[in-house]
């Protein structure tokens, strides 16, 4: 097995090393998400950090690279104080991840990158109207990182989803809804149904479900 060392990852090209390190979680979540200006620009950004932080009240995280350039998501979240998490189905990985490209904040990605924008239930935020699952959330608390980015917390105040991706038991059958997931900067992924468990308990070993 390889070993790697802090020393190591320092000294690696850059490219290589940002490469590397992004693919060390193994596979994240593939999320756009939608923000609006004060002077309704819609804007949408793909995201692979969007993670749980506590179910009551329902909680999320997003982080956002460093400011130290304009970043129109962080502006337009900041400005209304809301924006929307959107599942990216696994058809439009390709529109999803030209988003991250370095459109000038007068150009909507909704409508370069072939995506529609909803708005919805009075929410100033956008929705993305081909996504499977979205969320509706308002920015609660920043957390500054010491490398520059910041873990924005959101609290959830609404949730669309097709109605074929809630089970019985309140989970989600994500592989249903064809939800992509990302490996490492650029790497798409559609899921498979997964092997399921129950509660687990000390000296029961689990049995799938």
């Amino acid at each position: 097995m390889r070993h790697l060392t802090a020393a190591d990852l320092q000294a690696f090209e850059k490219i290589y090393r940002l490469n590397l390190v992004n693919g060390l979680p193994g596979f994240k979540p593939a999320n756009l998400v939608g923000t609006a200006a004060p002077d309704g620009a819609t804007n949408l950004a793909v995201f692979s950090s969007a993670l749980h932080l506590g179910s009551d009240p329902a909680l999320l995280g997003i982080v956002t690279r460093p400011t130290t350039v304009p970043r129109h998501t962080y502006a337009n979240l900041k400005a209304n104080g809301c924006y929307t998490l959107n599942h990216v189905p696994v058809a439009l990985a390709a529109q999803a991840h030209y988003t991250s490209a370095n459109f000038p904040d007068t150009v909507s990605e909704f409508d370069e990158c072939g995506f529609t924008a909803a708005f919805r239930d009075g929410f100033p935020a956008p929705y993305v109207a081909e996504s499977p699952l979205s969320i509706g959330l308002r920015l609660l608390e920043e957390h500054p990182i010491s490398n520059g980015t910041v873990l924005l917390v959101g609290t959830v105040e609404h949730v669309y989803m097709h109605e074929e991706a809630l089970r019985e038991d309140g989970t989600l059958d994500l592989a249903a809804l064809g939800t992509a997931c990302i490996s490492g900067l650029d790497g798409y992924h559609a899921v498979q149904p997964p092997v399921r468990f129950g509660y687990a308990r000390p000296g029961q070993f689990p049995k799938a479900l």
